[in-house]
This record gives C-alpha cells, sequence and structure tokens, in this order.
C-alpha cells in the first residue's frame, strides 16, 4: 500500500520533471572547455589548457620550462608560454565552470522533495514502528518554468564559454603586441648605443683637437653636448624597453628565475607582400564573438521576457502530496491505516499582476537589442580601421626603409667626405648625425606599428582586446612618422 501511494503522487509529479530534461553535461569538471579552446584556437593558433589538478599544474610548468630554455624567445614562444602560464585566464576559465555549475544546478532543481517520518518505536523483537509518515513535494512554479529555466541557463552558458575563448584570444593578442614593442624598444637601444659610441669618440677628438688650438670651443662645446644629450637618451630609452619586456613577463605570468630570458634586438623585416583581406568587414561580422555574445545576450534577455510572462501571476506554488501509514497491535493483530493528502500551499500572496515587471522585461529587451546594433556597427568600423592601419603602416615602414634611410646614409657619407677635406663644418656634421638617428628611430617605428598594425588582425576579426581606438592610434603614429616628428 506504501508504495502504491508513492507510485500515486509520483505520478503527478514526475512527468513535469522529465519534460525538461536536456542532454548537455554540465557536471564535467571540464564543461564547455573544449568548445572554448576549439574557438580560440581558430584564432591564435595556440593550445591553451584549464588547469585543475596538480597533474595538469605539473604539466604546464614542464611544457613552459621546456618553451622557455630556447635561447631566444620569438613571438610564437612568448604567446604560448602566456596561454599555459597566465594565471588571469586560468580564473577566466573558472568562471566558465561556474556557468556550468549554475547550469546544473538549474536541471537538479525541480526533483521533488521525499521525506519520512518514523515515530512510536516497538519492543525488540516486535514491529518496529507504530506510524510511518511520508511525503512528497514538489515547486510548481519551478515544475512550470523548468524547460525555460534550462534554455535561458544554457544560454548563459555558452556566452561563458565564448567570453573564455575571447579571454584567450586577448590575452594572445596582448602579448604579441608585448613582444613586439619591447622588441622594438632594444632595436631602438641598440642603435643609440652605437650612435652614443661614435659621439664619444667624437668627443674626445674634439678635446684632442681642441687642446691642439685647432677647434674653437664652441665647436668642442657642441661636440661634448651632442655625446651627453645622447647619453641621457640612451638611458632613457634603455628604461622604456626594460619596462616593455616587464610587460611581457607579467602577460606570460613569469617570476623568479624565469624572468631571465632574451628576446631579439631586432624586430623581423617587413613581408614582401600583405596579407590580402578585402573582405575583413564581412569576416569580422560572421566571426566576432563578442558579437555573438551580444547576440546570446539579446536571446537570453527575451527568454527571461517569456519567463515573467509565464510568471506574472502566481509567483510561488508548491504542491504537496503526504501519506501516512498507522501501525498498532489489538488482541495479537497488527492492525494498519493509510491516510493520503494532496494540495497546494501557496506561500506568495497571487495579487502580484507582474505588469512592473514585464515592462523591465521589455526594456531590457530593447536596450539589448540596441546595444547589438551598435556592435555591430562598431564592428565593422573596428574592422576597416584595422585593415586600413595594416595597409598604411605597410607603406609606411616600406618608404622609410627603401627611400628616407638610403638618403639619411647617402647625407652621412658626402658629410664625412667634405668634413675631412674641411669643407663642412663640425657643426654641420653633427646636425646631419643627428638627423640620421631621428630618422633611423622613426623607421624603427614605423615598422613597429606595421607589427602591431598586423598583430591586430586576428583580433578585430574574432574579437579580443582590439577596437577602432588602437587602429586610430597606429593611424596617428603613423601619420607623426611621416611628418618626421616625434
Amino acid at each position: 500500500m506504501v508504495f502504491r501511494t508513492i507510485r500515486l503522487i509520483s505520478f503527478m509529479v514526475l512527468p513535469l520533471v522529465t519534460t525538461g530534461c536536456v542532454t548537455a553535461d554540465y557536471s564535467a569538471k571540464d564543461a564547455g572547455f573544449v568548445t572554448a579552446s576549439l574557438k580560440s584556437g581558430e584564432a591564435t593558433g595556440k593550445q591553451t589548457v584549464w588547469v585543475q589538478n596538480q597533474e595538469q599544474a605539473q604539466a604546464v610548468r614542464d611544457r613552459v620550462k621546456a618553451l622557455m630554455a630556447r635561447k631566444t624567445i620569438d613571438v610564437e614562444t612568448a604567446v604560448q608560454v602566456a596561454l599555459l602560464n597566465n594565471k588571469g585566464l586560468q580564473a577566466a576559465y573558472a568562471d566558465l565552470g561556474d556557468s556550468a555549475a549554475d547550469a546544473w544546478q538549474t536541471q537538479l532543481s525541480v526533483f521533488p522533495t521525499f521525506s519520512v517520518g518514523l515515530t512510536g518505536i516497538g519492543t525488540p523483537g516486535l514491529e518496529a514502528y507504530r506510524v510511518l509518515e511520508g511525503a512528497i513535494a514538489a515547486n510548481i512554479l519551478a515544475l512550470a518554468t523548468y524547460d525555460k529555466n534550462i534554455r535561458l541557463a544554457d544560454t548563459r552558458f555558452r556566452q561563458a564559454q565564448l567570453k573564455a575563448a575571447l579571454k584567450t584570444i586577448s590575452l594572445a593578442a596582448e602579448t604579441r603586441r608585448a613582444w613586439i614593442s619591447a622588441v622594438a624598444a632594444w632595436e631602438n637601444v641598440a642603435y643609440l648605443n652605437q650612435a652614443k659610441a661614435t659621439a664619444d669618440s667624437a668627443s674626445e677628438l674634439a678635446k684632442k683637437i681642441g687642446e691642439a688650438g685647432s677647434m674653437t670651443k664652441a665647436d668642442q662645446a657642441r661636440e661634448h653636448f651632442f655625446y651627453a644629450e645622447l647619453t641621457g637618451e640612451t638611458a632613457k630609452a634603455r628604461l622604456e624597453a626594460k619596462l616593455a619586456k616587464e610587460e611581457l613577463i607579467r602577460l606570460m605570468g613569469l617570476s623568479g628565475s624565469e624572468i631571465d630570458f632574451q628576446i631579439p634586438n631586432r624586430l623581423p623585416s617587413l613581408p614582401k607582400a600583405l596579407i590580402k583581406r578585402d573582405d575583413i568587414e564581412a569576416e569580422a561580422i560572421h566571426k566576432r564573438m563578442d558579437l555573438q555574445v551580444s547576440r546570446l545576450e539579446l536571446q537570453a534577455t527575451a527568454q527571461s521576457y517569456k519567463l515573467e510572462d509565464v510568471t506574472r501571476i502566481v509567483t510561488d506554488i508548491e504542491l504537496a502530496g503526504t501519506w501516512e501509514k498507522e501501525r498498532e497491535r489489538e488482541d495479537g493483530r497488527i492492525l494498519s491505516d493509510i491516510s493520503k493528502t494532496a494540495g497546494l500551499e501557496f506561500t506568495i500572496p497571487i495579487f502580484d499582476s507582474g505588469q512592473a515587471r514585464l515592462r523591465k522585461g521589455e526594456l531590457a529587451y530593447m536596450r539589448a537589442a540596441n546595444q547589438l546594433a551598435e556592435l555591430a556597427v562598431n564592428i565593422r568600423s573596428e574592422a576597416r580601421s584595422a585593415y586600413l592601419a595594416y595597409k598604411s603602416n605597410y607603406d609606411i615602414a616600406r618608404h622609410y626603409r627603401n627611400n628616407v634611410l638610403p638618403l639619411r646614409n647617402a647625407i652621412e657619407e658626402q658629410s664625412l667626405l667634405t668634413y675631412n677635406g674641411m669643407i663642412t663644418s663640425t657643426f654641420e656634421l653633427i646636425a646631419d648625425t643627428r638627423e640620421k638617428i631621428d630618422s633611423t628611430i622613426l623607421a624603427v617605428n614605423a615598422k613597429r606599428d606595421f607589427w602591431l598594425a598586423e598583430a591586430n588582425l586576428a583580433p578585430v576579426v574574432y574579437g579580443g582586446g582590439t577596437g577602432s581606438a588602437s587602429a586610430e592610434t597606429e593611424v596617428a603614429s603613423a601619420e607623426e612618422a611621416t611628418s618626421g616628428g616625434h
């Protein structure tokens, strides 16, 4: 009789529970990570790992150690180390785990509560109870909205997957830009060191010539001033290079003896040809993950709105089914009696019409829709700006390489010839040397800006830490270089 009663109540409750079941496995420890890793891998070409135990942590440490054992760290190695070793990225993956846990909890939220009570313990060897009570209770609101809650939780989970991928792409792009900036800074230092050595020799020579009475005090002072000023510029450039490398170290998640690595002191040469990305605008609209997140936000808002529409009248109702079995002895016989009850328990009054909540839902939907439209417009502009910066910076860097620097070298060679022939004054020679230094630094910075623009192409297509602001900065830097200013 007891089991028949349980089956009766289960018949009322369980169909409502099972209608909303989904097949997604939110309970896995790495739920959603494979999808996030594949999406980020398409943009970065690198492997990511979600470290969740000591074995995985040790494997990552071993791989990072092997990568850092190379004599000089190139940009691809730096990016891979960052994706394996950056603890902020691991925190972002933990956010993905939180979202999976929330969806998992939503799956389990509507299972009925089952309870049993036992009273009236008898004497040993006899029947052990007098009254056996049980109850099964389920929240009707949770049952009625189960499917919608699951769909909403799944939408949030898919958003979390995309956000984890975006965080990965963003870190890869930041690391790539940091490596480029650090190498360019050290390239400037290397050139300034060479110029400083030349200026030092000229300063010493001027001192000796002055002591012989063949150079005026003013010309000697100009030589000494040039060397002193160049020494200060070199020290400043070295500081900037060290700070740029520290930024790279932070992104790679290194500390202790791990920071004693080398990077090249020269950026790669310009490529022979540009990557053709004439369809980058459409490609960005199709692939940008932040746009997909925004679409899912609009979907989640709509799902929440429909949920409000379902629950605007009754905010919380609980269905309770109870049974009780009482046993007692009378003249050596066991008498049993089972009573059953089922009813609705209202835990919150039903007088809420929900109109205010419905209005908030409409406003939230319109807000999300307009934000999605704005993002789509911005993404198209960002894609155009990024590709414009890429092409323009290439042309500017190539112009410095092919035209400006050869002319400066020719001017310096002629100045030395005329100086040795006592035609050009010391002041004119110093001026020509200074202008060559300025042109060389501008050429290095132009090459740096090109590689930074190239590094922004992947993030502008897939999302993750770039946009019109960075592209505009690069265009401004390129225009500055064209005008010959710092």
